[in-house]
């Protein structure tokens, strides 16, 4: 007897999770070259800072979105240079060495790179009827755990006014039970950086011990720094907020890159530290895990190499046991997938999130407005590739004027 497409299936799933590789190929065996890629195209909506839509069209029907971590006007140059038009969209591993593999006469654009591997696991998911988790191996977990930020608090000076967004955030739904707060917020109008004063390390401790005092030990607080301190700066910001007991202190140093002040301000400090979120690929995440410089890993799917690449990157955090969180300041293309990838690997520790605001704009995106995250933690999508239905008449509002798909 010859196997059938179901006979496939059902011996790819039960392929053990480590093994994801080999269960999508499995997977995805019936339908080698069946499909078509047949044109891949850009979109920048008005609410995106630091990235832009892909779409992945296929001669079946089917179409994948990714987000990228590089404008539209990058990325629209970029796509003729991938040479994907007429591939299989299946072949998503041999894509990806072929995409950063490539050193002449261009080095990899990585962030550009990982919006293209997001939208073509959406296309595999979509072809295979499965959740792109599925697809990874997973899920190891029903639900993720998304975090939050403190940009809403208006004077972190102020007792009273940390108070009112303590109980503020009490009343939303989400329920969020992390919040990161940028030290900054303890000192409107002064310049910092990369040197902190004395006075304004005494300002930056009582903001902090206000916001602990308002939330009480039930919500995690985390130091939400942008790469703006020298070491000594570094160390003493981690230092002077060290009582309130934060989760984390994230992008203490001036460099995003590894160096050996890392370990200087990790050695310093009993919060743990986090970093990545423009850290690309395996081999940039490898000296801080290597130097055990750092505590958490904090890599963005749209910039540090899709879910190929973060898989990898995860993988070889787990063989060192250090945690992985998840950056995503994008749109919900990039929230979905950032939720996708951390059901599917065993390391994953919390996921950023800009869902909860309260304009409610990336929730606006999906299709039916869904109430997304309940209790902190977003439930995994259920729909085939990414699970998730863009509404039209968003993008419509939230395309610029003259813009459109190209």
């Amino acid at each position: 007897m010859h196997p059938t497409r179901r006979d496939f299936f059902k011996a790819a799933l039960l392929l053990p999770a480590g093994a994801y590789l080999a269960r999508f190929q499995a997977l995805a065996t019936p339908l080698r070259g069946a499909v078509k890629i047949t044109a891949i195209k850009a979109l920048q909506l008005d609410f995106q800072g630091d990235g832009c839509l892909v779409r992945i069209e296929t001669d079946a029907g089917i179409t994948g979105y990714g987000e990228t971590g590089v404008d539209v006007k990058t990325a629209r140059a970029l796509i003729p240079r991938l040479n994907l038009i007429g591939a299989d969209p299946l072949a998503i591993e041999r894509h990806f060495q072929a995409m950063t593999g490539i050193i002449h006469p261009y080095r990899p654009n990585y962030p550009f790179i990982s919006g293209i591997d997001i939208a073509l696991w959406d296309v595999a998911g979509k072809l295979l009827d499965l959740p792109v988790y599925k697809l990874m191996g997973g899920p190891l977990r029903d639900a993720v755990e998304m975090y939050s930020h403190g940009d809403t608090l208006k004077d972190m000076g102020s007792p009273e006014s940390c108070l009112a967004w303590a109980e503020w955030n009490r009343a939303q739904p989400e329920g969020f039970k992390t919040f990161k707060i940028e030290p900054l917020q303890a000192l409107p109008g002064e310049h910092v950086g990369p040197e902190v004063s004395t006075a304004q390390l005494g300002k930056i401790a009582r903001g902090f011990a206000n916001v602990r005092e308002a939330v009480g030990e039930d919500i995690d607080i985390a130091v939400h720094c942008h790469n703006q301190y020298d070491v000594p700066s570094a160390i003493a910001v981690s230092r002077a907020t060290e009582e309130i007991h934060p989760a984390w202190i994230e992008d203490p140093l001036n460099s995003v890159e590894f160096c050996e002040g890392w370990m200087a301000v990790k050695q310093a400090t009993r919060t743990p530290i986090l970093t990545g979120e423009k850290v690309e690929m395996v081999k940039e995440f490898r000296p801080f895990i290597d130097n055990m410089a750092v505590d958490i890993i904090h890599p963005d799917i749209s910039f540090a190499g899709g879910f190929t690449g973060c898989r990898r990157i995860a993988e070889y955090a787990q063989l060192n046991r250090v945690p992985m969180a998840l950056h995503n300041v994008g749109s919900l293309v990039r929230t979905y997938a950032s939720v996708h990838l951390a059901a599917s690997i065993p390391n994953f520790y919390r996921c950023e999130s800009r869902l909860g605001h309260a304009e409610r704009i990336v929730e606006n995106m999906a299709a039916g407005r869904p109430q997304l995250i309940k209790n902190s933690m977003f439930r995994l999508p259920e729909g085939s590739g990414l699970g998730l239905e863009i509404d039209p008449g968003f993008m419509r509002d939230h395309t610029p004027r003259g813009e459109d798909w190209g």
